[in-house]
């Protein structure tokens, strides 16, 4: 199979699968939902929109990354949270209506900030004469792959409950197979430089993905949020939607070496997420 069948055919069928799950999970109450956690909401939006890229962007600079690997790094920082994130607040028993709406509303909101972010970093990491920006067309196709079957699975859910309910389930292990086959599919894709790229880019990866979940969870707290919402907007911005962002770094910007912080933190973010759920439930039953 060549990379143009991955990039093509492969990688949007993957992201529709995984978007479809999370479709199947939402109603129009996940939006309404707002007006009932307007600081949770808010605290998480901000979070994740502003100050992510923002540490990671000091991350790249900490770590001197490559042009290359810090345009991947902070096109993951601005996607939104996984679906994943769902099952693992559930598992360290955060407030999961609060991660599906947030979730919900972040995935619509990077409609806008996806391109910004990345077009900023672009510029800024690979120079004013070396980048091309994101096409307005690449981007359409990407959110239309996002949207389309987040739609499709709403309204699944809204007239066919039945038979959403019976589908959430395999939709959800479908997703997180793909999310290793998508994975796996970026890496063999470089693995010349596979050794050096995560020799370079794997401590960033870590780094900001501890940094992400413990700011999420300490500034829920220093607000005052309940732990069960604090868990929630941690999970939320420590998950992010991989398969996204390498979708993003392969077909809007064509270039395989930017997806390798998102694989690289994809495997990661889920041993971190279980040590996180794990300290935090111990922490509560002291």
């Amino acid at each position: 199979m060549n990379s143009a069948t991955i990039t093509t055919v492969i990688m949007p069928f993957a992201l529709g699968i995984i978007m479809l799950g999370l479709g199947l999970s939402l109603t129009v109450d996940d939006f309404k939902r707002v007006a009932l956690y307007p600081k949770a909401v808010f605290i998480g939006l901000c979070c994740q929109m502003l100050l992510l890229p923002a540490v990671c962007f000091l991350i790249a600079k900490l770590f001197a990354l490559s042009p290359v690997m810090a345009v991947g790094l902070m096109l993951l920082a601005a996607s939104p949270g996984g679906a994943m994130a769902n099952l693992y607040s559930h598992l360290a028993k955060g407030d999961v209506a609060l991660n599906v709406t947030l979730t919900a509303v972040n995935s619509l909101l990077t409609i806008f900030s996806i391109p910004i972010i990345v077009n900023l970093s672009l510029a800024y990491f690979m120079g004013s004469d070396q980048y091309i920006p994101l096409q307005f067309k690449k981007v359409l196709e990407v959110f239309m792959i996002v949207l389309i079957p987040v739609g499709i699975g709403m309204i699944l859910h809204n007239r066919f409950p039945a038979l959403s309910k019976k589908m959430e389930k395999p939709v959800k292990i479908a997703s997180a197979f793909i999310l290793a086959l998508v994975i796996i599919a970026a890496t063999l894709k470089e693995k010349q430089n596979m050794g050096a790229y995560f020799a370079q880019v794997g401590f960033a990866a870590l780094l900001f993905n501890i940094v992400s979940m413990s700011t999420g969870y300490f500034i829920s707290k220093w607000f005052k949020l309940p732990e069960k919402q604090s868990i929630s907007i941690a999970m939320e911005i420590g998950i992010h939607n991989g398969t996204l962002a390498i979708f993003i770094a392969l077909n809007a910007l064509q270039n395989s070496a930017m997806a390798i912080p998102a694989a690289v933190y994809s495997l990661m973010m889920f041993f971190t997420a279980a040590a996180f759920g794990f300290l935090v439930n111990y922490r509560r039953s002291q």
